[in-house]
């Protein structure tokens, strides 16, 4: 079981003596004059004991194993370094680092913060909170320029080896095992680091510390992805449906602000790769794969990991964050995790205060070796409700159990379902906007027969439980074309107050008020504005999705068209999702063709038709009392669900 050695280095042995150094030195042993610099520690964290304005600031170019472009040089990659001026003067540090692909276009943050430089070309601004408020505690920080993006050689290739290979060099070169150089061509060394480095960033920066950790490379002790991707295909489609056509191509296009000419070439090669005439999963997928792929597995990780996610985020989707947390968890890494209510949405933007406090004592506890309590707290913190959170010891939560619901012919949904023989049929065809039905479409007038969908709700749940994990549809069914796509929704039917996590700002507004975090200079504050949670009431909530190809059912990279006319059994699960049942509220099964909002996927046209007595889906409850009491059939036939429901496309965000 590959875990993290018990042996420790040299650096770390000096790193954890300077740190009892600065315990004795807090404790009111004043160091004597000509002692070397020290980290302060207080109260289990690091102190603010560095000067932030007179910290080095600075940039090299670390060589990478890789030639992305092609031209025969390998690509170098441009690190913007920030560290403690002590540093010259024996202070060693450990590192935080965000590598990313967006410091020149979209920039970072809610503000969309980008770098700035000094006539020498030395970064005098460093987007986010890292540097203005870790400095000054005695870390650098490093701002790394992604291959083919900024002032990095290359191409990008949307989380293809390059982009992480070129990460891991840097990683090498802080613990001394690559080459790198200054802007005047001479080499460069780390020698005032420890090497212990940990990795952090939202979207494809917290993508590229997954695909880093991936790597095994020794000297990355821990990373928090933020909203990341652990497998590139499920990125950009599920069981072979696409979720959006062209976008490794596109995506790479994005990021890299060099002329078209000089990546045409490589972008040329993503759009074969990714294969969108099909939507296949392939050899090229396996070079994005962080959990099972080329570059990269799970099992190679000995990071710690801090992981966050919007359980309601439609754009780095939650199976990103499921496979990657149980693949971790199967090989006992040390791991921590926040899932919010919100949509893509930083944890700063969510809880900030909370979340830089557990940060800071998680880096000091990974990084510095304080001992603190950060482990000892709670695995797992959920918002089950707008800014209300709860801890539990892991996550899905201990004790949810498999509630299984079935379709009734009645309309019903519940534990006993239909008699053998009933069956019901919909057809996967072409709404308004030719790619399927929104599923607003989908969800309106539930007891209402519509050609395009199914539907099938309880009856009111006699009391409130939870919803934690992943549910999973399983159908028979047979088509009379030889294949469709299907979708699977879990419904929520009831009145409430929620996170409008589809509206804008995925469950944020941003405030004009600042809230400030570190030290600041005039060229580089530590002042961002403030957000706050953003609700709508609502009769209706999509709780989870999830989409098949019907010729995928098996395989995802050999599809196997089906016999008109004959049954088969498919089954899928649909996204990961924490989601509060409240009392009252009634729980639905909706299943329909391509879904408009979320697929790009042209309707087949065929005709599905769904065994009832052979079909279920599967939710995991946490419920005080029997599960299989908790949702009744629908017995009463007055009860007909909203007939009018706006449900607003989630806005996707890259960054």
């Amino acid at each position: 079981m590959p875990r993290r050695s018990l042996k420790r280095t040299r650096r770390s042995t000096t790193l954890a003596a300077l740190a009892c150094a600065a315990l004795i030195g807090a404790a009111g042993v004043a160091p004597a004059a000509s002692a070397a610099p020290r980290v302060v520690v207080k109260d289990g964290v690091t102190q603010p004991a560095f000067s932030y304005k007179d910290a080095i600031r600075e940039h090299v170019y670390v060589e990478s194993p890789v030639d992305s472009d092609h031209d025969g040089r390998r690509d170098r990659v441009n690190v913007d370094i920030i560290r403690p001026k002590e540093t010259e003067r024996g202070l060693r540090v450990p590192v935080i680092m965000d590598e990313s692909p967006y410091y020149d276009n979209l920039g970072r943050g809610n503000e969309s913060e980008r770098k700035t430089y000094d006539a020498a070309g030395n970064p005098v601004k460093f987007p986010l909170y890292f540097d203005n408020y870790f400095v000054p505690r005695g870390y650098a920080f490093l701002a790394v320029d992604m291959v083919g993006t900024t002032r990095s050689d290359g191409c990008p290739v949307s989380g293809g080896p390059s982009d992480v290979l070129g990460g891991k060099a840097v990683v090498d070169w802080l613990n001394g095992r690559a080459k790198a150089y200054r802007p005047d061509g001479s080499p460069a060394k780390a020698s005032w680091t420890t090497g212990r480095t940990g990795m952090i960033g939202k979207s494809y920066d917290g993508t590229l510390a997954n695909g880093v950790a991936a790597t095994g490379v020794k000297g990355l002790e821990t990373i928090v992805p933020i909203s990341a991707i652990s497998g590139w295909y499920d990125y950009s489609r599920m069981n072979g449906v696409k979720y959006w056509t062209d976008e490794q191509p596109g995506l790479a296009d994005t990021v890299d602000t060099d002329p078209p000419a000089k990546c045409a070439a490589v972008n040329a090669g993503l759009d074969r790769g990714e294969d969108d005439a099909t939507g296949n999963d392939n050899a090229y997928w396996k070079t994005t794969n962080y959990r099972d792929g080329t570059i990269g597995n799970v099992g190679n990780v000995r990071a710690s990991v801090f992981a966050y996610h919007g359980v309601n985020d439609l754009n780095v989707k939650t199976s990103n964050f499921g496979k990657w947390w149980d693949g971790l968890a199967e090989r006992g890494v040390t791991r921590k995790v926040w899932l919010s209510q919100r949509g893509h949405v930083d944890p700063f933007d969510a809880r900030r205060d909370a979340w830089i406090a557990t940060l800071h004592k998680w880096f000091d506890h990974e990084l510095m070796k304080v001992d603190n309590d950060v482990l000892k707290e709670p695995r797992a913190d959920i918002e089950v409700g707008p800014d209300q959170w709860i801890t539990q010891r892991d996550w899905p939560a201990p004790g949810a159990r498999a509630l299984t619901l079935k379709p009734g012919a009645d309309g019903s949904l519940g534990p006993k379902g239909a008699a053998k023989g009933a069956a019901a049929s919909y057809t996967d065809a072409p709404g308004a906007e030719n790619y399927g039905y929104t599923e607003a479409e989908m969800v309106t007038d539930p007891t209402t027969a519509k050609p395009y969908r199914l539907a099938y709700v309880s009856g009111p749940l006699p009391r409130t439980a939870r919803l934690s994990g992943t549910p999973d549809a399983h159908l028979k069914i047979k088509l009379d074309r030889p294949t469709a796509d299907l979708t699977a929704l879990l419904v929520d039917y009831g009145t409430d107050t929620r996170v409008n996590y589809l509206g804008a700002g995925s469950g944020i507004e941003t405030l004009t008020t600042e809230s400030c975090h570190g030290e600041s200079t005039p060229a580089d504050d530590a002042c961002y504005k403030q957000a706050r949670v953003t609700t709508i009431t609502s009769d209706v909530n999509v709780i989870a999705r999830g989409w098949l190809d019907a010729q995928n059912r098996t395989s995802l990279s050999r599809p196997s068209p089906l016999t008109p006319g004959k049954y088969y059994g498919v089954g899928w699960q649909t996204l990961p999702q924490d989601y509060v049942l409240k009392k009252g509220h009634r729980l639905a099964l909706v299943l329909a063709g391509a879904d408009a909002d979320y697929n790009t996927e042209t309707p087949t046209g065929a005709r599905v038709t769904v065994d009832l007595a052979g079909s279920s889906v599967r939710v995991p409850v946490v419920d005080a009392g029997e599960a299989a009491a908790l949702v009744a059939p629908r017995a009463e036939s007055t009860w007909r669900g909203p007939t009018q429901v706006t449900l607003p496309r989630q806005e996707k965000k890259f960054n």
